[in-house]
Order: structure tokens, then C-alpha cells, then sequence
């Protein structure tokens, strides 16, 4: 019997991800774990209860007794709260990255990300995920495309946002992000920008077929 598999596909906002992520676990028939929505959530709840944003003790102990869970739908879910929605407003894109800095955050969201990714065969997308989160991953990919690329993405995917200000919210985002947004040493590298999401996902399966 094949031991569960892990496929780590990690990469900078706009690279396509989280797209990615989705279709290729639907395609393999794999579980789909989006680590960005965990540090979402926990955004959503911090802003909720008032927490300081800039206090990191405060927010891995609200992390640590509240932890995001997914339904079996791939909801998202904490406090006894289903924030699917909530989580992908502006608001929250522009706080996220103050909390997801936090090292001791960090810790606590990425105990909780391997307790998740254990139980079977997973894509775990995020930026650590084939480095810190999962160093033993059969599969790391780490996606890249050109910042122009990038910034169309963020604005089909946000069109009420300004072009603008969404590009000077991904390029405060990506120097936020650099420290934790590095590929493995292993990891094997896609550039995104002139292809398909299908033409990606191809790609990817190809690897996980031959690495079965």
C-alpha cells in the first residue's frame, strides 16, 4: 500500500496558487489545504476581538485556542464561525500580511497545517510549505510569474480595487512576504505567466504520476 503523498506548491501572491492548488487536488482526487486561508481567518478573528494586530504573543495564542478547521466542502471554519466569504475581503487582504510576519504565529499556524496534512494524500498550498511546513514532500513546486501578470490576476480577482493601488498593496506585500515566500532547495520551478491554469495543473500531475 502507497504511503499518503504530499504536494507542496508554494509561490508569491498572483502566482496562481491557490487556483492551482484547487483543480489539481480535484484532478488527483487529493484534499486541498489553502494555508493562506488559515492565516486569513485568523485576521478575521483577531479584527473581531479586537487583538493587536502587532502584538505576535497575543495572536499565536488566539491562533493556538481557536484552530482553523475545513469542512469536508473545504468551508473554512474557526471559532464555530464559517468565514469563507469573510475572509476574502479587501480589508482582510490588506491586514493578513501584518499578522501572517509574526514568527511565533507563524509557529503555531504551521503545527496546526502538518497536523492537517497527515491524514491522507494532500496539496498543501502557501509560502513555506515545501521549505518549513512539509520538508519531506514528494512533490515542490514553487510557481513564479511577472509582476504585470501578477497585478491583472489580483484585479480580475478584485475588480471594485483599483489597478494601482492593487499593485502597490502586492509589491508592499511581496517585501512583507520575502523572508517566508523562498523555494526548497528541491523545489522545481514554474513560471506561470504565459500558461493556462490547465496547462499548470498538467504540468504538476505529470510530476506526482512520477514520483507515485
Amino acid at each position: 500500500m502507497n504511503r499518503a503523498m504530499i504536494v507542496a506548491i508554494d509561490g508569491p501572491a498572483g502566482s496562481g496558487k491557490s487556483t492551482v492548488a484547487f483543480e489539481l487536488a480535484r484532478r488527483l482526487g487529493f484534499v486541498h489545504l489553502d494555508t493562506g486561508a488559515m492565516y486569513r481567518a485568523l485576521t478575521w478573528l483577531a479584527a473581531r476581538e479586537g487583538v493587536d494586530l502587532g502584538d505576535g504573543v497575543e495572536l499565536a495564542r488566539l491562533a493556538r485556542e481557536n484552530p482553523v478547521s475545513f469542512t469536508a466542502e473545504g468551508r473554512v471554519e474557526i471559532a464555530g464561525e464559517d468565514v469563507s466569504s469573510s475572509i476574502r475581503a479587501a480589508e482582510i487582504d490588506r491586514l493578513v500580511p501584518v499578522v501572517a510576519q509574526h514568527p511565533a504565529v507563524r509557529e503555531v499556524m504551521r503545527d496546526r497545517q502538518r497536523s492537517l496534512g497527515s491524514s491522507g494524500d494532500i496539496v498543501i498550498e502557501g509560502r513555506d510549505i515545501g521549505s518549513i511546513v512539509a520538508p519531506d514532500a514528494e512533490v515542490k513546486v514553487f510557481l513564479l510569474a511577472e509582476e504585470a501578470e501578477r497585478i491583472r490576476r489580483r484585479s480580475a480577482d478584485r475588480p471594485e480595487t483599483n489597478a494601482e493601488v492593487l499593485a502597490a498593496e502586492l509589491r508592499r506585500r511581496d517585501e512583507r512576504d520575502a523572508v517566508n515566500t523562498q523555494p526548497a532547495d528541491d523545489a522545481v520551478l514554474l513560471d506561470t505567466t504565459d500558461l493556462t491554469v490547465d496547462e499548470v495543473v498538467v504540468r504538476i500531475a505529470e510530476l506526482v504520476e512520477a514520483r507515485r
